[in-house]
Order: C-alpha cells, then sequence, then structure tokens
C-alpha cells in the first residue's frame, strides 16, 4: 500500500478515537479531519470540499426550515396528538412513532420525515417523562429500515436501481442473469427486515441506549415561582380530565390549585375534567415556564388589556421589581393606564418562594421577581431600568401559530407530491417550500435562520469531502478488491462478503457511495460464479441503506446525533447487532426469493 493509503487509514482511526473517546463536537473532528485530507493533498481541492456545495447537504438545510414552519405553527403538533397522544411508557411510545415512521419512509423521502419528528420528540420527552435518547436514535433508524420496503425508499435503492437498468442496456456477453428492478421487489426482504429491526430496538434499546433522564435536583435549593394560567375556552382542554393533559406528570412543575371561573375550589385531581376558565395555580420552577406558557389551551389568568392578540408575536421575560419602581405597593392584577409597559403576568417569585394565596392580589414588594408575557417594544421602553433591576429573556420559542396550520400542511404535502411524482427534485422543492411557509407567516424569517442545524451540516458535508480522499488514495478499491476474494466460489459466502463489504464502505463513506463502490464488485462475484445478479442487488441496496453502526453512515443518524447529545459508541453498541440481525435475515431471505 501506498504512503497515501496508510495516512488515510491513519486520519480516519483519528477520526473515530476523537469521537468515541472525546467529547470534543463532531463538527470540529469532521472539519480537522477534512483539513487534514486537503493539507496533505489526498484528493482534489474540488472534490474535498464537494460537501459544501452537494446538492443533499443543502436540501438537508431547507428541509430544516420546513420542519420549523411545521412545528411553529403546531401541525405537526397536532398530527403527532393525534397518532402518538401521551404515551405513559418508552415502549408505547415507540409503538405509536416507530411503524408510522417507517411505513411513511417506504413512500417519501425519509429525511423530511426525520427533520419533522425530532421536535415533536423532544417535546414528548419532556412531557411525557421519557428519555428522548431511547427514541431519537430509533427514530432514524426505522426510518433507514422503512426505506428497504420499496425502490423508492432512499436514494440508494435507486441508484442501484439506475445502474441494473444501464447494465441491461450496455448489454454484454458476461453478464449474469438479471432483469429491471420492479418497484415491490424489495419488499419480500425489506418488510421482514424492517418487522424484526423495529421489534430489536423496542425490545432492547433500554440496555442498548443510555437513559437521558435527569437526576432531578433538590427544589428547595431552586427558585420556585407561582404562575396562574386560564383555561380557553373552546381550546383542547375543555372537557379533558387532568391525567390526559400531562399536567400532573412533570418534575418541574406542580399543580397546586384548580379553581373554576367564580373562584370555587375543583379537586386537582387526575379524574378532574376542565372547563372553559377555569383557573391553574402551579408552583414551578423557571425553565418550566415556557413550556407551560406555550401550552396548547393555556393562557394568563392576569392579562392588561392592552398587549395585542396575536400570542405568536410575543416573548416570555423575567423582570425583578426595583425599589424605585411605580408598582411596589400596588396589586400585580391593577394597570396604571399611564404606564408604557404591555404585559401579562404569569409567574410570580418572593425570596425565591411563589407568592402565597391568588397572584392578583398580591401587592407587589421590591424585589419581587415576575415572568410576563410582553411584545417586542418591552426592552425599548425599560431601556433606561427604571421600573426593574434586572429584565431578560427566557426563551427564544414562541406560541405556535395555530391558524396557520393547514397553510404549512398543505405545503409540506405538496412539496412530497412533487418530488414522490418526480417533476421536481427534493432540493428545488424544499427550497421552494421553505420560500412559501416565508411569504405565508407560517415561519418568521428569523425564525428560519435559527431552525438550521448548521453543526449538523458542517459533518455532513465534511464527511462526503473525506469519502473522496477514501476514493482518491485508492483505500476503497483495496477494500473491495479484499472482499472480492474472500467469495471465492460459493455464492453464499460471496453474498455475506458484499453484505460486510457495504456496511465497512457504509462507515468510511456515504451509503450512495457505498452501494456505487460495491455495484461493480458484486457484478463480477455474481458473473464469475455464473448465478442471478438479482441476490446480489437486493442485498447491496439493503447493507448499503442499513446504516447504523456509525453515525456518517447515513444523515438521519447525523440529524439526531445533535439532539440526542450522543456519542460514538452509542451506535456502536445498538446498531452493530441490528446489523447483525438484519444481515442474516437478508442472507438467509435473499436467495429464496431471489434464487441463484
Amino acid at each position: 500500500m501506498t504512503f497515501e493509503v496508510w495516512l488515510m487509514i491513519g486520519i480516519l482511526a483519528t477520526t473515530f478515537a476523537l469521537l468515541v473517546f472525546t467529547k470534543l463536537p463532531p463538527a470540529a473532528v469532521f472539519l480537522g479531519a477534512l483539513t487534514l485530507t486537503i493539507t496533505f493533498r489526498l484528493a482534489p481541492l474540488e472534490a474535498s470540499l464537494k460537501g459544501f456545495s452537494n446538492p443533499g447537504v443543502l436540501t438537508i438545510g431547507a428541509l430544516f426550515m420546513v420542519a420549523a414552519g411545521m412545528y411553529s405553527t403546531g401541525a405537526i403538533t397536532m398530527i403527532s396528538e393525534k397518532l402518538i397522544g401521551r404515551p405513559k411508557t418508552l415502549l408505547t411510545a415507540q409503538a405509536r412513532i416507530l411503524p408510522p415512521v417507517a411505513f411513511g419512509s417506504a413512500f417519501l423521502n425519509n429525511t423530511p420525515l426525520v427533520a419533522m419528528m425530532i421536535p415533536v420528540i423532544r417535546d414528548l420527552a419532556k412531557s411525557c417523562r421519557l428519555p428522548a435518547t431511547r427514541l431519537y436514535i430509533p427514530l432514524s433508524y426505522s426510518s433507514i429500515l422503512g426505506g428497504t420496503c420499496t425502490l423508492i425508499g432512499t436514494a440508494t435503492n435507486l441508484v442501484v436501481a439506475g445502474m441494473v437498468l444501464d447494465t441491461l442496456k450496455r448489454g454484454g456477453e458476461n453478464l449474469p442473469p438479471m432483469r429491471e428492478i420492479a418497484m415491490f421487489d424489495l419488499a419480500w426482504v425489506g418488510v421482514p427486515i424492517t418487522v424484526a429491526g423495529i421489534l430489536f430496538i423496542m425490545l432492547t434499546s433500554r440496555w442498548l441506549l443510555p437513559d437521558s433522564r435527569e437526576v432531578e435536583t433538590d427544589r428547595s435549593v431552586r427558585r420556585l415561582f407561582g404562575a396562574e394560567f386560564r383555561v380557553r375556552g373552546g381550546s383542547s382542554l375543555v372537557g379533558r380530565s387532568l391525567a390526559d393533559t400531562g399536567l400532573l406528570d412533570s418534575p418541574d412543575f406542580e399543580l397546586t390549585a384548580l379553581t373554576d371561573q367564580f373562584d370555587k375550589e375543583k379537586a386537582a385531581a387526575p379524574e378532574t375534567v376542565l372547563e372553559a376558565n377555569d383557573v391553574l395555580r402551579f408552583s414551578t420552577v423557571s425553565d418550566a415556564l415556557p413550556d407551560l406558557w406555550r401550552f396548547e389551551g393555556l393562557e394568563s389568568n392576569i392579562e392588561s388589556g392592552r398587549l395585542g392578540k396575536e400570542r405568536y408575536r410575543h416573548i416570555l421575560v423575567e423582570a425583578a421589581f426595583s425599589r424605585r419602581s411605580s408598582f411596589v405597593g400596588r396589586e400585580i392584577g391593577t394597570v396604571d393606564p399611564d404606564s408604557p409597559y404591555k404585559a401579562n403576568v404569569i409567574a410570580a417569585s418572593r425570596g425565591g418562594r411563589p407568592l402565597p394565596g391568588q397572584m392578583r392580589g398580591a401587592v407587589v414588594q421590591a424585589g419581587d421577581i415576575v415572568v410576563a408575557e410582553v411584545d417586542s417594544e418591552f426592552f425599548y421602553e425599560n431601556r433606561n431600568e427604571t421600573e426593574f433591576s434586572m429584565t431578560r429573556r427566557i426563551t427564544e420559542e414562541h406560541i405556535q401559530r395555530r391558524d396557520k396550520a393547514a397553510g404549512a400542511t398543505l405545503i409540506t404535502v405538496a412539496m412530497v407530491v412533487v418530488v414522490s411524482m418526480g417533476w421536481m427534485s427534493m432540493l428545488n422543492a424544499a427550497l421552494l417550500a421553505s420560500g412559501l411557509l416565508i411569504l405565508s407567516g407560517c415561519l418568521p424569517l428569523k425564525r428560519a435562520g435559527a431552525s438550521i442545524d448548521f453543526s449538523t451540516l458542517v459533518v455532513i458535508a465534511s464527511a462526503i469531502g473525506i469519502e473522496s480522499a477514501v476514493s482518491a488514495t485508492g483505500l476503497s478499491s483495496i477494500i473491495a478488491r479484499g472482499l472480492g476474494a474472500i467469495g471465492g466460489d460459493n455464492p453464499m459466502i460471496a453474498l455475506i462478503a458484499i453484505f460486510v463489504g457495504c456496511i465497512i464502505m457504509d462507515t468510511l463513506i456515504t451509503n450512495v457511495a457505498s452501494a456505487a463502490f460495491m455495484y461493480p464488485i458484486a457484478l463480477v462475484l455474481a458473473s464469475s460464479l455464473g448465478v442471478s445478479f438479482m441476490p446480489f442487488a437486493v442485498t447491496l441496496m439493503v447493507g448499503a441503506s442499513c446504516s447504523f453502526i456509525s453515525p456518517m453512515g447515513y444523515q438521519t443518524n447525523l440529524m439526531v446525533y445533535g439532539p440526542g447529545k450522543y456519542g460514538f459508541i452509542d451506535y456502536v453498541k445498538i446498531g452493530v447487532p441490528l446489523t447483525v440481525l438484519v444481515g442474516i435475515i437478508t442472507v438467509i431471505l435473499t436467495p429464496i426469493v431471489f434464487p441463484f
């Protein structure tokens, strides 16, 4: 082997070691590895940087905005509430999430599906007290498994099918028996793989994936607020029991009192049914206030009457009353018509504890801290800081604009349809969809930019550049020749070698590139053995698509890498046995369905 090959092996080994044994950001590790390949000129500069102009990378960036539009309007939340509900256990949550995602991935591009489900899982894990780390990787894996069921399930399938067509058109004397791959040819193998894979994930993830539940801090050392919210008439909360809403399950807030619109006490019991204008009183830490504020159906019980009704434009702030404040000595619920401030107070704290009794009648003292819903003019009005000794914005998130949910859903469905029908590329459709979401008011421009996870894009773009170096140095060809030699004269061993080769190449380069590299090897093996190429083609599609062992193997793995705060080893622990399971089923079942 040449010096360049050994150098490339060293760079890859160092990259994996840093990912496994350090807590360095993946974006920094991958960008550093790419920098080394450029420095030592292991590939042409244009090839090394091609990931940063790759349509797939740009598509993922656009899809982040589409997902943000669906989330900010509440569209994806409303859909998930119908399909997923409020599962009480991890197993129930996985049973409601993974099969629908796998089914959707069989007919739709799995990248937008995963992009839209990431915030849903984040909120679900928080509200239902479930470990998000045992949902993010299963989300990615189920989307990958579902893609093996049809020809259009993944780009890898389409690439292999296209190469088969090219081979048939080119013809030749030494070609093995082969035919065009039909839409549902893969289903005979893909469906059993998907069912077995999802069952494996559901049964083993609690041991093979880390638990993300944080240790609850002693509440006595955390500042507690007393918060009051009113049930909005006509909202989805009306007619639901407290147990069904999830308002009794959070470790960060506690429902301390419930009264009706006439201020009559009601039992804060799980079976109690909420009615319009019921008032819920909570004891809560400040970190949980944004979740309560955004909770569909809840609104501030203390409204100034001067704040606009467009709640999706409002923000949440924390403010401490100064000694010179004109509010000191007055009740929180009163409004000074001469005051420039427009705010709906939702919570208050004194000395780190909730105010006693109802918040509306509490008299303000210097040093009291309130959390209020305000408009964007609040900070300008308080620029001289005479009323408040401290102000800070609590969250960057806003109230979901559910009146735009139908429009966002229509735009997203149209994006999927035009791509599925082949009328437009995924990148073109995603860019148009994100633009329409912004122009229609479904997604504010500022939020669109903030929704893009640039660290994930850097990792994917760098991985594509590193793949160029692996190819240019000849390392990929060496691996492919070695696997060809292992195949020998036994069709089953050759089939296993092709599957193992795809898995190895998935770890080193992208899944599509893996299929492209392994295709000629599989073709030569089938021809030399004098057997049908169909079992090799199907095995190639499955092996190149099922990238479970490495976060770099598939773009959806990289998309959940950051949100789940995973380490490289987390993918290895669950990915290796899942890959073995998929490999066994593929190698056994494929020759039965598609005989040699």
